[in-house]
C-alpha cells in the first residue's frame, strides 16, 4: 500500500477541489459476514490551470497524463472492486495500484463512482466489527483517522480536501445508526443523513448496531448518548452527569469563542475496542466504552471523562471547523484541544482542580516524550508523509503543546488570546489553516510579534530546566534568589518563561517544628525569565529581603513548561514538608519535580520511595495520590530499584497504602484508590489477605468488591502464584463482559507458569485472528517484575520476532502490541545490546523503530537509576 507524501498532497490539492461525497454503505449482512458493500460517488473539479504545479514524477501521483491532460489518483482499499467509473468511462480494476486508483483525462467537473466490497476490521481502524460476548450481538463503528477513510469508501484521503458528505446506510431494521449528520430511517433499515458541512475525510464516521440510545437537547442542539446494550444500565446511571458536563462545556465554548457549535447534532457514542481515548468526529464523537463505568470509580476517573468530553468538544472548532492543512500542524488540533479540555473542565464543571491533575500526571507524559531521542518540535516542519504523522501523536503534540499554550496565555493575556482565536475561526471557517494563519491572528490581537516566541517554543524541541540558587542572611531573609535556566547540550535553546515563584512556610502563629504545622503560600511573585540573560541567570529582585520560607517553589501555579528543581536543603526536607503543604497544585508540582529528578538519576529512587511512604498517606488530592503512587510502584520500585532492595521498599509502600486505607471514609473514592494501592503493592506475604478480600472476607467497611476490583485482585494473585487458569476461567464464567475478556487475557499471560508464558507469547507474535485489543492485553500481562526467571528467555525473542509481527499488522495495532510487549522489567546491559542491535538493522518499520527507540531510552534511564539508587 502507498503512503501519501506531503508533496503528493500539495500537488493534488493544487490540482483539484472536492465538491461532495455521496456514500452508501450496505451493512445488512454484518451479523454474519466480515465484509460490507460500499458505493461512493465523489464529485470534484479542477482548479484554475494557473494554480496547477509541475507534475510530481511518481507512478500514481502525476498531475498530467502522458498526453498532457490533467491526472491524479483517489484512494480505496477494497476486497473486490466491482465498478470503477470516471465520468462516462469505466475503469479497469487492474489499474488499481494497491490503494491508489489512477484518474486520467480529467474534465473541468468530474464524478468518480466506486462500488466495492470492503472488509470490517478487528483493529479499530476503518469500519470495526465487534461481537459482544454478553448478548452475542454485532456492533460497528468507523474510525477513519488518520488515513483509514479509504478502508470504508473511495476518497481523496488528505486533510485539506474537505467536502460535504451525504451518507446512506442500509442496516438490519432493528439497528440504531448514527453518523456525522442528523439521520432518519426512510424505510425499514434504510437510514439517510443530512448533508454535512465540509469535512476532512478522517472525520467521516458511522456507528451502527443494536445500540442503546439516550437522548436530550440543550440550547437548540440535539444531544445523544450511545452504548452497547450490555452497558445500558451503567450508561443510564451516568447519563445525567455526562449530559451535565456536555451542556456546561457547550455553554463555556460558546462564551469563549463567540461562535456557536457548527455541526447540528451532538452524539457521543461509547464504542468497544477503541484504539484511542476518543475521536472528534463532527456530530458523532466516539469514545472508548471503558468510560461507561460498570464498577465503582474515583472522582479522578470521572474528572478524566469530563476532560475527554471537553477535549473532543474543543475539536469541533480546533480541527473540525478549522482543519490543519497538513499533518505538520497537528498541534493546531491536539495541543489546543488538550489545553481547552483542561481549562474548560476546570472553569465549567465541578472538577475545578483539573489543572492539578494535568500538572502531576498528564504533563509528565510531555516531559518524558520531549527528552527521548525521538523528540520533535510541537510544530515540526518535516512531516513528509502520513506514516511519520502517526508517530507524532504523542505527549509532545498533546501535553507539551497544551503547556506551551498555557504559557502563551500568561505571556500575552487571556483577552488577546481569545480575540485572536475568534478571528482565526472567522477567517478560516470550514477550511484549512496553518501555524502562520494562527500567528497572524494572535499577533494582530495582542499587538506583539509572536514570530520569535513561536520559533523558540513551537519549532524547537526539548525542555529547559529551571533551578533556584539562594543565599540567606543572618536574619533568615533572602539576600539573593536567582533562577538558572539550562538546556541539554544537544538542544541548547533557552526560552522566555513567565512564571510564579512561591515561598511556602507555616502561617503566622504557627511554629515550624515537628508538630506538622500547615505549610501555606506566604508570598508569590511573577517573574519573566530572560533567555538572553548571562549564563541563563535571572535574578529575582522582588524576593530580596523576604523572610525565607520552608520551601521555595519555582513555577508555582504551573504556568510554564520546564523541569524544575529544588535547593539542596529543600530537597532534603521534602519528606517532612510535602505532607504539610496545603495547596494541591503546589503539591502536584512538587511531586512531578521529584519524579522527574528521579527519572534523571539526580535523586535516588530509594529517596523517592521514602518520600512516597512518608507523604502518600496524607495526600488528599486523589489525582496526586494516584499518579505519585503509580510512579512509585510502576517505575521507581520495579524498574529503578535493584531487586534485592525491592522487598523492603515495597513493604513500606504497602504499609503507606494501608494507612491511607484506614484513614479513608467508607465508600469514598479515596478508599477505593487506597485499596487499589494495597492490592498493587502486595507481595507474597499478603496473598492470604488478598484471597480473603476476593472471597468477601475481612473487606474494609464500604469497599465494594465489584467486577473491576475482583479482576484487580485476581490478577495480583495470579502474578504472585496463588491463582491460575482455573480461577481465571471461573471468574470469566461469573463475568461474561467484554471487559472481562480483556482482563482474562491479561491475567492468563501473567500466570507464573512456563507453559502459560509460551501460549501467551505465541498469541502475541503470531495470532492475527484475535482482535488487536485482546492481543494488547495479553502483551500487557506478559512481563511481570516478579517473574524474571520465567520470562528471561523471551527478552531476545522480542527483538528477533517483533519485526515480523509489525510487518503483518496495521500501524496502530503494531504500535500497541510492540509497546506492551517490550521487556520493560529486563533492566540490564544485555537487553540494551539486543535493542541496539535491532535498531542498527536497516529497513526496520518506522512504527516499530519508534516504539523500540522510546522504550529503550526508558530502559537506559532505569539502568542509570539503579547505579544511583
Amino acid at each position: 500500500m502507498h503512503t501519501l507524501t506531503r508533496d503528493e498532497a500539495v500537488t493534488r490539492a493544487n490540482l483539484l477541489r472536492v465538491d461532495g461525497y455521496d456514500i452508501e454503505l450496505d451493512l445488512t449482512a454484518a451479523r454474519t459476514s466480515t465484509e460490507f458493500g460500499s458505493t461512493t460517488r465523489v464529485r470534484f473539479s479542477l482548479r484554475e490551470p494557473a494554480a496547477t504545479p509541475a507534475p510530481t514524477p511518481t507512478s500514481t501521483s502525476t498531475s498530467t497524463s502522458s498526453d498532457g491532460s490533467p491526472a491524479t489518483f483517489a484512494e480505496v482499499k477494497p476486497v473486490t472492486a466491482h465498478l470503477l467509473r470516471l465520468n462516462d468511462r469505466v475503469l479497469d480494476p487492474a489499474t488499481l495500484d494497491g490503494n491508489r486508483l489512477p484518474l486520467t483525462d480529467l474534465a473541468g467537473s468530474n464524478e468518480l463512482t466506486v462500488t466495492a466490497t470492503m472488509r470490517y476490521s478487528n483493529t479499530g481502524e476503518g469500519l470495526h466489527r465487534f461481537t459482544d460476548p454478553e448478548d452475542g450481538e454485532v456492533y460497528l463503528y468507523a474510525q477513519t483517522f488518520l488515513d483509514d477513510a479509504q478502508r470504508m469508501f473511495a476518497c481523496f484521503d488528505q486533510p485539506d480536501l474537505k467536502a460535504p458528505v451525504r451518507l446512506t446506510v442500509l442496516a438490519p431494521p432493528d439497528w440504531v445508526v448514527r453518523a456525522n449528520g442528523a439521520g432518519r430511517q426512510t424505510a425499514a433499515g434504510r437510514w439517510e443523513f443530512t448533508e454535512t458541512p465540509p469535512l476532512a475525510t478522517y472525520f467521516v464516521t458511522v456507528v451502527a448496531g443494536p445500540y442503546h440510545l439516550v437522548e436530550d437537547h440543550h440550547d437548540g442542539i440535539p444531544l445523544g448518548l450511545v452504548c452497547r446494550r450490555s452497558l445500558a444500565p451503567y450508561l443510564d446511571a451516568d447519563a445525567a452527569e455526562i449530559f451535565d458536563v456536555t451542556r456546561a462545556c457547550l455553554d463555556r465554548y460558546h462564551e469563549l469563542f463567540a461562535d456557536r457549535y457548527p455541526f447540528g447534532t451532538y452524539d457521543q457514542a461509547f464504542v468497544p475496542e477503541f484504539n484511542a481515548g476518543a475521536m472528534e468526529n463532527p456530530g458523532c464523537v466516539t469514545f472508548r466504552d471503558e468510560f461507561v463505568y460498570r464498577s465503582a470509580v474515583t472522582d479522578t476517573e470521572r474528572e478524566l471523562r469530563a476532560v475527554v468530553i471537553a477535549h473532543e468538544m474543543a475539536h469541533m472548532w480546533f480541527g473540525d471547523l478549522v482543519t490543519m492543512r497538513w499533518w505538520d500542524d497537528l498541534w493546531l488540533n491536539e495541543s489546543f484541544a488538550e489545553y481547552m479540555g483542561y481549562r474548560v473542565t476546570a472553569e465549567a464543571t465541578r472538577f475545578t482542580e483539573a489543572w492539578t491533575s494535568f500538572a502531576v500526571g498528564r504533563k509528565g507524559w510531555g516531559y518524558a516524550a520531549d527528552q527521548r531521542p525521538s523528540t520533535h518540535p510541537v510544530a515540526p516542519a518535516d512531516v513528509d508523509d502520513t506514516a511519520l504523522a502517526l508517530l507524532n501523536f504523542d505527549g509532545i503534540s498533546y501535553a507539551k503543546g497544551a503547556s506551551v499554550l498555557r504559557q502563551l496565555v500568561a505571556w500575552v493575556g487571556d483577552e488577546a488570546f481569545l480575540t485572536g482565536l475568534r478571528a482565526y475561526f472567522t477567517r478560516n471557517a470550514y477550511g484549512n489553516a496553518t501555524l502562520a494563519d494562527l500567528l497572524a491572528a494572535l499577533t494582530e490581537a495582542s499587538g506583539r510579534d509572536l514570530t520569535g516566541w513561536a520559533e523558540l517554543w513551537l519549532r524547537r524541541e526539548q525542555v529547559n530546566t529551571l533551578r533556584p540558587q539562594v543565599t540567606v542572611d543572618a536574619q533568615d531573609r533572602y539576600e539573593q534568589v536567582t533562577v538558572v535556566q539550562t538546556a541539554p547540550a544537544a538542544y541548547p535553546t533557552l526560552r522566555p518563561h513567565r512564571l510564579g515563584i512561591g515561598i511556602y512556610g507555616p502561617a503566622d502563629g504557627h511554629a515550624d517544628g515537628a508538630d506538622a504545622a500547615p505549610i501555606e503560600l506566604l508570598r508569590r511573585v511573577e517573574v519573566d525569565i530572560d533567555p538572553a540573560a548571562a549564563d541563563g541567570r535571572t535574578a529575582v529582585a522582588a524576593l530580596t529581603g523576604t523572610a525565607a520560607g520552608r520551601l521555595l517553589l519555582v513555577n508555582d501555579g504551573d504556568l510554564t513548561y520546564a523541569k524544575v528543581r529544588f535547593t539542596p536543603a529543600d530537597l532534603a526536607a521534602l519528606p517532612a514538608a510535602l505532607p504539610r503543604v496545603t495547596d494541591p497544585l503546589a503539591r502536584a508540582v512538587i511531586w512531578a519535580a521529584a519524579a522527574d529528578a528521579t527519572r534523571d538519576a539526580q535523586w535516588p529512587a530509594a529517596d523517592y520511595l521514602a518520600l512516597a511512604a512518608s507523604a502518600l498517606p496524607s495526600e488528599t488530592q486523589l489525582a496526586v495520590f494516584e499518579d505519585a503512587l503509580r510512579f512509585a510502584r510502576a517505575t521507581a520500585l520495579t524498574r529503578y530499584l535493584a531487586p534485592s532492595a525491592r522487598p523492603g521498599a515495597g513493604a513500606r509502600l504497602h504499609a503507606a497504602c494501608l494507612r491511607a486505607l484506614a484513614d479513608a471514609a467508607p465508600g469514598s473514592g479515596r478508599q477505593l484508590s487506597a485499596a487499589r494501592g494495597v492490592i498493587g503493592c502486595s507481595g507474597p506475604d499478603e496473598v492470604d489477605a488478598l484471597a480473603a478480600w476476593l472471597a468477601g472476607v475481612d473487606v474494609p467497611a464500604g469497599l465494594l468488591i465489584d467486577p473491576e476490583l475482583r479482576w484487580t485482585l485476581l490478577h495480583r494473585l495470579v502474578v504472585l502464584g496463588r491463582a491460575g487458569e482455573a480461577e481465571i476461567a471461573a471468574e470469566g464464567r461469573r463475568d461474561r463482559s467484554a471487559r472481562a475478556a480483556e482482563h482474562a487475557a491479561r491475567a492468563r499471560a501473567a500466570i507464573a507458569d512456563a507453559a502459560a508464558k509460551a501460549r501467551a507469547w505465541e498469541m502475541i507474535v503470531a495470532d492475527d485472528s484475535v482482535s488487536a485489543r485482546l492481543i494488547g492485553a495479553t502483551a500487557e500481562g506478559f512481563w511481570q517484575p516478579e517473574q524474571d526467571d520465567l520470562t528471561a528467555a523471551y527478552v531476545s525473542r522480542y527483538f528477533e520476532q517483533m519485526p515480523a509481527m509489525s510487518a503483518r499488522r496495521t500501524p496502530h495495532a503494531a504500535r500497541q502490541i510492540a509497546t506492551f510487549a517490550y521487556p520493560q522489567y529486563a533492566v540490564s546491559a544485555g537487553t540494551l545490546r539486543d535493542a541496539d542491535a535491532l535498531l542498527d538493522r536497516g529497513g526496520l518499520d518506522p512504527v516499530l523503530r519508534r516504539v523500540v527507540v522510546d522504550a529503550t531510552d526508558e530502559l537506559r534511564r532505569a539502568v542509570r537509576a539503579r547505579t544511583r539508587a
